[in-house]
């Protein structure tokens, strides 16, 4: 079911983080979801990224689940060093880190929580389960600290405040 734009914020542990909230453009939003669609029943994953230190996801960048798999997803270890280099060219950083969950709902995995590794990220979930890829779509954003999983508020915006 495609989630409403906001959400409530339930935390499923301690966190030393503050409780977050993402907020994205309505077009990242369906680019996200649109990744997702396309690569079912594949996993699909990517990244996007914003201004070093400003937490606003503003570059859509899809990247190739080099695991071509409908259960798991993987970066490909080349793309994903070139699109470091890139961000650290562009001073920026992954405000958004997302995947697609294509038989369950969308929430982190165990493998997921093991390998999240950017504490100030947002990891978005879309499941595209019971959907055949058609939608609707969940779509939930969580911060993943230390093994700590924490759901988030979602807000779409049509453009961000200047």
């Amino acid at each position: 079911m495609r989630a409403p734009p906001y959400h409530s914020s339930v935390r499923r542990g301690p966190s030393a983080y503050p409780v977050a909230m993402l907020t994205i453009t309505r077009a990242l939003y369906d680019q996200i979801v649109e990744h997702a669609r396309a690569d079912h029943p594949d996993e699909a994953c990517g990244v996007v990224a914003g201004p070093a230190g400003s937490g606003r996801p503003e570059r859509f960048i899809p990247m190739l689940n080099a695991a071509r798999s409908p259960t798991f997803y993987e970066f490909d270890s080349a793309d994903l060093l070139k699109l470091y280099r890139e961000m650290d060219d562009r001073d920026e950083e992954p405000v958004i880190v997302y995947h697609s969950h294509t038989a369950t709902e969308a929430y982190p995995s165990r493998t997921d929580i093991t390998y999240a590794n950017e504490p100030h990220a947002h990891y978005v979930l879309v499941s595209t389960a019971d959907t055949d890829g058609a939608g609707p779509f969940q779509f939930r954003s969580f911060t993943i600290v230390e093994g700590v999983v924490t759901e988030e508020e979602v807000e779409v915006v049509e453009a961000y405040a200047a």
